[in-house]
């Protein structure tokens, strides 16, 4: 087998399809894997619905497939003799001969053409009401009269030919007429022989009905069937179902089986073509398939990268919006503290003079270690206090003011509207000369 095309776990099946079903040809089992979309559990399942004779899941009963009965493309054995006349002798004889051979055999051509003619007009006629129940009746008739023979496929005509179209089969049909000796013979010697049996459960699908019954009549005619017994060989040829082989006449097996095999070895090559194109047409797809997952992973893959741009776009316009609010807010607050410190400068009370009584000089230093001195009255509030640094340019936005020893914060923030001007510089326990410590609570 060419493993071309298939993976590894294609391969695996064939291997595993072929260990429990004991097929020789493994491009056989894998156009079986093939058709049940490499389940091996299915095709396992519908390969013993065929060796045990039982229409396939995907047999169907409509219409069969046509069938192309063109003698030109047939192997045609016969085991009847027309007379018992002597071979020819002579030249007179041996053109004689000749003649009656041509005449003989477009007789029978033009036969088949007349028979395929009329069959489309019998086709036409009412189905039968019961296809498979005479196929059955059969069965079952012919199983207690001739318990020796191939496995009987368990369908309708219609069913046999979907089932070996799709399985790449060849069929064989045998019509049977118990009022022929002949027939009864074949039935108790070539066809109960166990080589023959073998033979065709091996490579065939076996279908047969009876001539009596009104399915057996009608295929008898659609295949131009007037010797018995009689056994046809149909399979796929070209896309298309042709009477591959016509088996007329009483044979011992040893016959049966060569001709039943020179009509399988000439033929088996379209079978093998078909198999091929079936194998190239599931690469094709399945070529595709895998072109068509690999474009859709790159098309998720491109999306979700389109989808990850976007949100890092989002996030970064995101933390640029932050960073733009934070410094407008900022920018804000500045411009807030600009207009107070404009506001609150024209609040500070006026520096006394030096020899002014009740006054109290007092020595801030800034957190910048810059130095500033200035003088209040006793009366002014801590209020007043506070204002002068934070009108300073220099000044903190935010801060403490402390004494040095013992160190304690002084109550100095602007109070709020309502409750009072707050402590003054006397109560708060400053006197003459202070130095005080301006913290920085941001830094």
């Amino acid at each position: 087998m060419d493993n071309d095309g298939l993976s590894n776990e294609q391969t695996e099946k064939v291997l595993q399809f072929q260990d429990i079903t004991g097929l020789d040809d493994m491009n056989v089992c894998r156009d079986i894997l093939i058709r049940h979309q490499w389940d091996l559990e299915v095709a396992f399942q519908e390969h013993l619905n065929i060796r045990e004779g039982r229409p396939s899941a995907y047999a169907t009963e409509s219409r069969a497939p046509a069938v192309v009965n063109d003698r030109f493309l047939q192997h045609v054995f016969s085991s009847v003799r027309a007379n018992n006349s002597p071979p020819p002798n002579g030249i007179g004889g041996l053109i004689g001969y000749m003649f009656n051979y041509i005449v003989n055999f477009w007789y029978s051509a033009l036969s088949s053409l007349v028979s395929t003619f009329l069959g489309l007009f019998r086709d036409q006629e009412s189905i039968p009401a019961d296809p498979l129940g005479d196929v059955l009746r059969f069965i079952q008739t012919y199983n207690e009269k001739y318990p020796e023979h191939p496995v009987f496929y368990q369908g309708t005509y219609s069913q046999a030919l979907n089932d070996a179209k799709n399985e790449l089969r060849f069929l064989l049909v045998y019509l049977h007429s118990e009022a022929t000796g002949e027939a009864t013979a074949f039935c108790r010697g070539a066809l109960a022989d166990p080589e023959v049996t073998e033979f065709v459960n091996r490579r065939m699908l076996f279908w047969a009905c009876d001539m009596a019954s009104h399915e057996g009549k009608r295929v008898a005619a659609t295949l131009s069937v007037r010797t018995h017994p009689t056994l046809l060989i149909i399979g796929m040829r070209a896309s298309k179902m042709i009477i591959m082989g016509r088996l007329e006449g009483d044979c011992s097996a040893e016959e049966l089986i060569r001709r039943m095999d020179t009509v399988v070895a000439d033929n088996e090559v379209w079978l093998n073509q078909a198999r091929q194109d079936r194998l190239e047409r599931d690469l094709t797809q399945t070529l595709r398939q895998q072109q068509d997952e690999a474009y859709e992973r790159s098309l998720q893959a491109d999306q979700e990268k389109q989808r990850r741009k976007q949100l890092e776009q989002e996030e970064a316009r995101r933390i640029q919006e932050a960073i733009e609010a934070e410094r407008q807010a900022e920018q804000q607050r500045k411009e807030d503290i600009e207009r107070l410190k404009l506001e609150l400068a024209d609040q500070v009370p006026s520096e006394p003079e030096a020899a002014a009584q009740d006054t109290i000089s007092i020595v801030f230093k800034l957190p910048s270690g810059l130095r500033l001195e200035r003088r209040f009255h006793n009366t002014d509030t801590m209020t007043d206090i506070y204002n002068f640094i934070f009108c300073h340019p220099n000044a903190p936005d935010c801060f403490e003011i402390t004494t040095i020893y013992p160190k304690r914060a002084l109550e100095c923030v602007p109070q709020a509207a309502g409750e009072g001007p707050g402590p003054t510089l006397l109560q708060s326990g400053l006197k003459n000369r202070e130095v005080l410590f301006v913290a920085d609570l941001d830094a």
